[in-house]
């Protein structure tokens, strides 16, 4: 800490940061024109929570409270992601982005455009949602409240999508990161004081409740191992008996994440699985069937199509993020190869074949650690709201705000030692 005192603009960054922090999770308590918050409680306590829960989750409880946050970030997110998407089959965008720093502001640029269309469409649905279901949410039928709603939340998205670019470019860390993580760890102290409930009023003893923290404490070190752990493939370079000679290195090292696709997967299918229990609640079927119990969250097909679904989206992503030919040609074109793999088509193969092994690996990782928390939610009543996908996020952001906390301060320290170092020019 005292590093970080010495540091002025680091300092800087990190107040800032703080400061939009601070007046993004305000927001989320500033409610649009128009709602009955009565009858808004009793929908999240009971078919919104299927619904917009995973929303509500990353949003910090503003969806329930409809504030002018309620989307939180999602919207930018899917946008980007559909972006990234576009990128690796149109080959228009995909030559854009290869344009450097011109390609990538223009890509930025149209999916700030997408964002505010996602946003539109989605608030629109958060409105037909809301007035649609027993009782109106809204305290009139007319018109105007479905405009203010719209032009509420889309202006909040917006708002949102600028304080994230404001944090990434004069803060600390990602700034839509960081927005996500505020919304996620804004539930916990909820969750912490639940479970000590279920201690007091004699549901659990004090040895399970302690048990369950040490189990949490592991379970977030084994994501924590599991995404800074990487597969390091040798790179040989050209003429290394001279590098060696030079004192230089005659090789490096291609690192792969164990979790290439990251945590994509589970929000993609998190995303799908919410229409049946949508879908079940706008068509009315009857809950007490089997089946109908067994598709919602912590059912048997419930699990077991979030599972599939995790290991479909983690090759899939996986595939497009990492494109195994590109990598090859490149390494080829810098004249630098994989001992004992020719060049070329070879390396590809080579590559693709480590890849594969490693999105099963960590597909089944990703299915482990969110099937874990919702059998704990399901079965045992544990209140652990946020979800494998938000105990990934958590951990991924806090990571990557290290890595940048140490960055600056050893850039800062190089460059004071820069300075220091003075030339006398006598005449």
């Amino acid at each position: 800490m005292s590093v970080v005192a010495s540091n002025s603009e680091l300092k800087k960054r990190i107040l800032f940061t703080i400061f939009i922090l601070f007046v993004y999770r305000f927001g989320t308590f500033v409610p649009i024109p128009g709602i009955n918050i009565d009858v808004l409680r009793k929908f999240f306590a009971g078919e919104g929570a299927n619904m917009f829960g995973m929303i509500n989750l990353f949003s910090g409880g503003a969806l329930e409270r409809m504030s002018i946050f309620a989307l939180n970030i999602m919207p930018y997110i899917t946008s980007s992601i559909i972006m990234q998407l576009l990128s690796s089959m149109y080959k228009g965008l995909e030559n854009l982005k290869k344009e450097g720093e011109y390609g990538r502001a223009k890509i930025n640029q149209y999916t700030r455009y997408l964002t505010i269309v996602l946003a539109f469409f989605q608030s629109i649905g958060v409105y037909y949602a809301l007035s649609n279901s027993e009782h109106s949410a809204f305290v009139s039928d007319s018109n105007i409240f479905m405009w203010t709603t719209c032009i509420s939340l889309v202006g909040g998205t917006v708002m949102l999508m600028w304080f994230g670019e404001k944090i990434t470019s004069s803060g600390i860390g990602n700034g839509i990161s960081l927005i996500i993580f505020v919304g996620i760890v804004s539930s916990l102290p909820a969750t912490v004081v639940q479970i000590f409930d279920l201690a007091r009023t004699g549901v659990y003893s004090w040895f399970i409740i302690l048990l369950f923290f040490a189990a949490f404490a592991a379970f977030l070190m084994l994501v924590c191992f599991v995404e800074k752990t990487h597969k390091r493939i040798k790179i040989q370079y050209p003429n290394g008996a001279m590098m060696k000679s030079s004192g230089a290195s005659d090789s490096s090292f291609l690192p792969l994440k164990i979790n290439i696709s990251g945590v994509i997967p589970p929000i993609f299918a998190s995303s799908i699985l919410m229409f049946p229990a949508a879908l079940v609640q706008f068509i009315g079927v009857d809950e007490g069937s089997s089946f109908i119990s067994a598709l919602h969250r912590g059912g048997a097909i419930y699990l077991a199509l979030f599972s599939t679904l995790i290991l479909f989206f983690s090759y899939f992503y996986s595939s497009i993020i990492f494109n195994t030919e590109e990598v090859a040609n490149n390494l080829k074109k810098s004249n630098c190869f994989i001992l004992g793999i020719r060049p070329g088509a070879s390396t590809a193969i080579h590559l693709d074949k480590i890849v594969s092994r490693l999105t099963l690996i960590g597909a089944i990782y990703l299915i482990f650690v969110c099937v874990t928390p919702e059998i704990l939610v399901t079965r045992y009543s544990i209140p652990l709201h946020i979800g494998g996908t938000g105990i990934l996020i958590m951990v991924n952001v806090v990571l990557d705000l290290i890595n940048q906390v140490q960055s600056h301060l050893f850039s800062s320290k190089y460059g004071s030692g820069t300075k220091r170092r003075r030339v006398r020019v006598r005449g």
